[in-house]
């Protein structure tokens, strides 16, 4: 008779969504204090948004990897989708962004760093 083995309620999608969000909270007040109480230019806030982002989307599919138990590569991927589309759909109804050729290549950038996460993810045991 076969076993069925009891993954848990949370999915690796959402469980990868909110560590995203978390580790860009945490990274965005950081950045900000950092701003305030050192001389950093201001000139330079896209570069560590940018940076942010990614990191948070390599988290994300970190921990995505790590609750899938296979194809970790795929969970970090879907990850780097949904959130990459998630912030695109903030940026183009809340800011009135229009979407282009950035749109495409922060899609697919999303994409590579979660599966990268997902993958590094799937193989660190706890």
């Amino acid at each position: 008779m076969k076993t069925i083995q009891n993954t848990g309620v949370v999915s690796p999608l959402f469980r990868g969504l909110v560590t995203t969000f978390i580790f860009l909270f945490a990274a965005s007040i950081i950045v900000s204090l950092l701003v305030l109480w050192t001389e950093m230019k201001e000139q330079s806030l896209a570069f560590y948004a940018y940076l942010i982002h990614g990191l948070s989307i390599f988290a994300g599919g970190l921990a995505s990897g790590r609750k899938a138990d296979k194809k970790g590569w795929y969970h970090g991927a879907v990850l780097g989708i949904v959130y990459s589309l998630l912030i695109l759909a903030i940026a183009h109804f809340g800011f009135d962004s229009t979407l282009g050729l950035n749109a495409l290549s922060l899609i697919l950038l999303s994409l590579m760093l979660g599966a990268l996460g997902g993958a590094i993810g799937v193989n660190v045991k706890k």
